[in-house]
């Protein structure tokens, strides 16, 4: 008996390593998750032990895989996932008008909300891709406006007037990226989930929340964000084949680390611009 008890366990975690691990992907980052499997082309990354919260990420994208010596608290375990909240729909409002911008404009602006807020214009990019598909007049159904997709609550408390100009939007939702980043310690998964969701939820379920669209949004996020980074990386190489290829830092000197709860103390720390 105890010998099947053990050829079990052998199988169990041959098809799925467990033990609290991190991941460090191409780019920098490291996501913290409890076990892990390989599905497909992707790492699921489970950032709970009972499978309630994952992340997908393209096996490319990882470099390595480090073990997480950071001492954890004992924390409650997560409730079942209910259904995502559902809130009405929000009425019709007029939307303002605002002075369109071509897409060398609005990198322009994006580039100098970048440098002013030190969150990778590469970063920015990608969340508004996924909030709006940059349609600066994006209403979505629960009345999140704009090109970051800001709620008028939200709006408010970061003092943007216009929620449809693409300056004033950009501003207001990289500075709460900002903000959420600070949050949680430059943990990217976290804030990513509390951008979407909203902080409540993050810290109802002590970590990602366990909603699909959730997932889907960090997991598309990380994902071209990290493509970008890599494309990046292999133009430099080309155009200097003969020199030595150095990774390229996500942050300008003296801007903030990039941690998260996710890196052990031994790993090397990079920063989001």
């Amino acid at each position: 008996m105890r010998l099947l008890q053990k050829l079990a366990t052998v199988m169990l975690l041959g098809s799925c390593a467990f033990a609290t691990d991190v991941a460090i992907l191409q780019n920098g980052f490291s996501i913290r998750h409890e076990h892990r499997e390989v599905v497909g082309s992707v790492t699921r990354l489970y950032t709970t032990a009972d499978n309630s919260a994952f992340v997908d990420i393209p096996s490319s994208d990882i470099d390595h895989f480090e073990r997480d010596l950071t001492p954890t608290a004992v924390s409650a375990p997560a409730p079942i996932a209910p259904p995502a909240p559902n809130v009405p729909k929000a009425p019709a409002i007029a939307i303002t008008k605002a002075k369109p911008l071509d897409a060398k404009a609005l990198n322009e602006v994006i580039n100098s909300i970048s440098d002013r807020h030190q969150i990778d214009p590469d970063l920015i990019n990608s969340v508004i891709h996924a909030e709006s598909g940059f349609n600066s007049h994006a209403v979505s159904p629960k009345g999140a406006r704009g090109l970051m997709q800001l709620m008028p609550q939200t709006a408010n408390q970061l003092g943007v007037n216009n929620s449809f100009d693409p300056k004033d939007n950009v501003e207001g939702g990289t500075r709460y990226l900002r903000e959420l980043l600070e949050q949680y310690n430059f943990d990217i998964v976290k804030a990513l989930a509390a951008y979407n969701a909203g902080p409540q939820r993050v810290q109802q379920y002590h970590g990602v929340p366990p909603y699909y669209e959730t997932r889907a949004y960090i997991a598309r996020i990380i994902r071209e964000f990290n493509k970008k980074k890599l494309a990046e990386k292999k133009a430099a190489a080309a155009k200097a084949p003969a020199v030595k290829s150095v990774k390229k830092p996500v942050a300008k000197p003296g801007a903030a680390a990039v941690t998260s709860e996710s890196i052990a103390p031994t790993a090397a720390q990079q920063s989001i611009r």
